[in-house]
């Protein structure tokens, strides 16, 4: 029986493009008969992707691919796979680097490579490639990407600062190039956003060796669900600061409808859970980097669902609201985590203890909270 070659597969991604090309190169260098794969998505206008395959020797072959359904990131997965079982059929590639386009996150490209490799391709690594110079200024940056011709989509509403935060958050390692402007902030705030993540500079063993230590596809896709996420710890150091904000009663709507633009705007980064009083079943999420929120409702809390229900969730959900459960209210909680350089940890508390339900508020139960104004209606119920 032919034995089967499986390829390691290695993701490279992020917003600092220089910094991307630079970690590519060093892994290709590293890893003999090592293999990059590139799909460049600023041809998207024109209909096309284009896609290259090249080794330290130099280019190795191109090609185009055509949009689907007009969508270039549907492009790039349907053509990426043909690909990848190419290279893992002729069993001399040992690994393959996948370079992907600027805004294009990494969650997507692994979970189909994960889910159609058929033992013949596996992710071993997902490594955002950082210039830490550059890590405050992009994830401030509030701008479309389209503002920024960053776009993957004509419909493509993300920010290049949310974009970011979610490319280093989800990572398995991070790759740091030199830059002499960096300073200690930007190390530090390169640890709290992203805590759990190994770093190691490109071009060296060690960051061969987290290429090449296997990837957890389903437990990564976990971390970054808002109703399982292991969110980070609190933090203080070099300028840099994690909030940590968690309490055991729901938001009053309106007072905290009226305090999101100075809430999105308290720290570089902030992201986790939420409990809203008129919608107390209702699990909700919160994303900002760079000014702008995302608030989305994510399905029942835990605590809403009846027993029969609680089969059919996933063991990560059912672990991760036992760490949270409370007698009364169960799963329900707010758990919201700020990370900024110079952030007013006072200010930033008492802001968001301000949008509580007050003592008579809570006393009103469940039955009067659904009578406060709907401020989030808007938000979470657009017309279409």
């Amino acid at each position: 029986m032919e034995n089967k070659h499986t390829l390691p597969v290695v993701i490279v991604n992020g917003l600092h493009s220089d910094a991307r090309h630079v970690v590519v190169e060093g892994l290709l260098r590293e890893v003999p008969h090592s293999v990059a794969l590139h799909h460049d998505l600023a041809t998207a206008e024109k209909g096309t992707v284009h896609r290259t395959v090249r080794d330290t020797s130099g280019m190795l072959s191109s090609g185009e691919a055509p949009l689907v359904n007009g969508c270039a990131c549907c492009a790039l997965r349907e053509d990426l796979m043909p690909e990848l079982e190419r290279l893992a059929a002729d069993a001399v590639t040992r690994m393959a680097v996948i370079e992907l386009w600027d805004s294009v996150e990494p969650k997507a490209i692994a979970e189909v490579i994960a889910a159609h490799g058929e033992g013949l391709v596996e992710v071993t690594g997902v490594i955002t490639a950082v210039d830490p110079a550059l890590v405050l200024p992009y994830l401030v940056n509030g701008d479309n990407l389209a503002e920024a011709g960053l776009a993957a989509a004509a419909t493509d509403q993300r920010t290049v600062g949310d974009t970011w935060a979610r490319q280093l958050e989800y990572a398995s390692a991070v790759a740091l190039v030199d830059n002499d402007r960096a300073d200690e902030e930007d190390r530090v705030l390169i640890g709290q956003l992203h805590p759990t993540a190994p770093r190691a500079a490109a071009g060296s063993q060690e960051l061969v060796k987290l290429a090449l230590a296997g990837f957890d596809v389903e437990a990564a896709g976990a971390g970054q669900h808002p109703a399982c996420a292991l969110l980070p710890q609190e933090a203080e150091e070099a300028g840099v600061s994690t909030l940590v904000w968690r309490r055991r009663r729901p938001f009053h709507p309106e007072r905290l409808y009226d305090a999101l633009e100075d809430l999105s705007c308290a720290a570089a980064r902030s992201r986790g859970r939420f409990w809203l009083a008129d919608r107390p079943d209702t699990l909700l999420s919160w994303d900002a980097a760079g000014g702008a929120l995302c608030v989305e409702d994510n399905g029942p809390w835990l605590a809403s669902l009846p027993d029969a229900a609680w089969d059919m969730v996933p063991p990560v959900r059912r672990a991760a609201a036992a760490l949270d459960w409370h007698p009364e209210h169960g799963d329900c909680c707010q758990h919201l985590v700020f990370i900024s350089p110079g952030l007013d940890r006072d200010g930033l508390t008492a802001l968001l203890d301000s949008c509580l339900l007050t003592d008579d508020e809570y006393e009103a139960g469940r039955a009067g909270w659904k009578n406060l104004p709907a401020a989030f209606d808007a938000l979470l119920d657009p017309v279409h």
